[in-house]
């Protein structure tokens, strides 16, 4: 039986602690939600490398780095309402929910059921998992605090930065060809601010590539 608990504490200490992610309550949810239980059976070996974990149909549970840097950069706070895109099978949804006071999680119907029962088996009340596609949001939920994609995206369609508060803020990795960086964008005054956060890459997620009617 692999010790994944043992796994947990290692994954943290030596790829998340060392990448400048310093909020406890980052790393206690991280050291506390199992990644394994999150992953297809024949990924639960892996669970805890250092790298994209793929769920198959473009989506990936992130690196855990990659995850704790975003999540760092974002500082969700206890009473914030979070939309978080693509969320595979929820293990994103789950870290979200104990920095959150709620978790709005949309996925493909394919994987949105199975997402949404293995959060509540581990218990991960506070997450309501929406079948639909990670471009069109749920606005009737929001507007939220942050939004995270778990993924990449050449470009953000407007009406997903629509459904952000305004003060809020939302991280997605952008990718161009094989290379990405991760950037956080603030809400203000009905427009939003990219700064740059971090390098990092993931493969990106059907809708968010570059499309030409979103050019101006």
């Amino acid at each position: 039986m692999a010790d994944f608990a043992a796994r947990r504490t290692i994954m943290v200490d030596t790829q998340v602690r060392p990448s400048d992610v310093t909020k406890f309550p980052i790393i206690e949810a991280m050291l506390t939600i199992p990644r394994e239980a999150f992953v297809p059976d024949q990924l639960r070996e892996a669970a805890y490398a250092g790298e994209n974990l793929d769920l198959g149909g473009g989506r990936v549970v992130l690196e855990p780095r990659t995850l704790g840097k975003m999540l760092d950069g974002l500082n969700i706070q206890p009473n914030e309402l979070v939309l978080d895109l693509g969320c595979g099978l929820g293990y994103s949804s789950a870290v979200i929910a104990r920095l959150a006071e709620a978790v709005i999680a949309v996925e493909l119907p394919d994987q949105a059921e199975d997402a949404q029962r293995l959060l509540v088996e581990n218990g991960a009340d506070n997450v309501a998992v929406i079948g639909g596609n990670p471009t069109d949001g749920a606005a009737k939920h929001g507007p939220y605090d942050v939004i995270v994609l778990q993924g990449g995206a050449e470009q953000i369609p407007p009406s997903l930065l629509e459904q952000l508060k305004d003060g809020g803020r939302i991280g997605v990795i952008f990718m161009n060809g094989g290379l990405g960086i991760c950037k956080i964008g603030y809400k203000a005054g009905g427009k939003v601010n990219w700064r740059f956060s971090f390098n990092a890459t993931a493969p990106v997620v059907k809708g968010f590539e570059k499309q030409d009617e979103f050019t101006f």
